[in-house]
């Protein structure tokens, strides 16, 4: 049996954190959210690079509009290139979508966007759905099923689907398991604090997107 657990997104705390890790200038734009309610189209492809290989999510602005809208976003400002996919658990989900640069994690931490209302999509082996720790907490992490999770769609609804490389997501490095505390992988409140400098340094073995790309 599968067991069901929440899919976490911690809040950071961002003032005294951010004066600490001051980000170079071509971050900069991360950390401004003025134009990040730019409309998507309404479908389009995102290329990841990973150190497992290349995979390819087919996006569908139909299925959440917002979500899509921030995903796009994020994608276009590089927000997930060099982020972990920090919560790996077999044949249930993949998960990822922390910067690995605290000043930057912890700027976006609370900057939620609203639930969609159309109707969600359900969540099938290898759609990809942002995460929420309950109504309106969206914010930059998202999962990829890694078996279908019909019992997730009453709280998460996909926003796109793998289309080449599903294998590369079956492949991911999955042997630190869940986190706090359900298990003893990666916590995600030291990922906020700490960055990738904790992930490299305690479980070295995780995969990573190297990049992601809106495909042309």
């Amino acid at each position: 049996m599968i067991r069901r657990t929440r899919l976490f997104v911690f809040a950071a705390a961002a003032s005294l954190l951010a004066a600490c890790n001051k980000p170079s200038d071509n971050q900069v734009a991360l950390l401004d959210a003025a134009h990040s309610a730019e409309q998507a189209p309404e479908q389009f492809r995102v290329r990841f690079e990973t150190t497992r290989g290349p995979f390819v999510l087919q996006v569908h602005r139909a299925w959440s509009p917002w979500g899509v809208d921030r995903f796009y976003y994020l994608v276009k400002k590089g927000f997930y290139d060099n982020t972990a996919f920090f919560r790996v658990i077999p044949g249930y989900i993949a998960q990822f979508g922390i910067n690995g640069n605290p000043a930057i994690a912890a700027s976006w931490s609370q900057r939620f966007f609203p639930d969609d209302t159309v109707r969600h999509e359900s969540n099938l082996r290898g759609r990809v759905t942002f995460a929420n720790a309950g109504p309106q907490t969206r914010v930059s992490q998202l999962f990829i099923n890694l078996k279908n999770n019909p019992n997730l769609d009453h709280s998460y609804g996909p926003i796109g689907e793998i289309v080449e490389g599903m294998a590369v997501i079956d492949s991911l490095y999955s042997g630190y398991g869940d986190g706090p505390p359900m298990g003893r992988g990666p916590d995600q409140n030291r990922i906020f604090t700490e960055g990738a400098s904790y992930l490299k340094r305690e479980f070295p073995k995780l995969d990573y997107i190297t990049s992601a790309s809106i495909a042309k």
